[in-house]
């Protein structure tokens, strides 16, 4: 009998340190965004989209999105079905904001790129797949807003 009872309080015992690590970062959310995007650039980059971000704990939000920017860079592309994933938030309106964006690209008529992003604690993640053409180096933000 007090095998059992012993065995009882092991099993609880490990059953709450298994769940502890969980417990410190309940408040993180994982949220993702499906969007399309298209825009041109002569030295000056700008593009513009939306899309919708889901996140783990229920919420979702459409977004309207932009890219703006400069540097050494020429094109026009059109990205459809992209994903973003985004790290480091608690709440959907974390995602809204200016992220930090550098990147080199080159491409020809059927493109795919990735870039990450960051925006103080929150990361964010893109990838898609596109049209158009496009070369060069480029700076600016890529701004997330309701």
């Amino acid at each position: 009998m007090k095998t059992w009872n012993y065995m009882g309080a092991v099993a609880l015992l490990l059953g709450g340190l298994a769940m502890a690590p969980g417990a410190a970062r309940a408040g993180e959310i994982s949220c993702k965004m499906t969007f399309s995007l298209s825009g041109w650039s002569v030295f000056y980059k700008t593009a513009s989209g939306s899309g919708t971000v889901h996140c783990s704990n229920g919420q979702s939000m459409h977004v309207k999105l932009r890219a703006k920017g400069g540097g050494l860079t020429f094109g026009k592309t059109r990205i459809d079905n992209g994903i973003g994933k985004f790290t480091g938030v608690y709440d959907i309106h974390e995602v809204l904001g200016h992220y930090a964006n550098a990147e080199a690209h080159a491409g020809a008529v059927k493109s795919a790129g990735a870039q990450a992003l960051t925006k103080g604690n929150v990361g964010l993640a893109l990838s898609g797949k596109g049209e158009g053409w496009n070369l060069g180096v480029s700076f600016g933000a890529f701004i997330i807003e309701q």
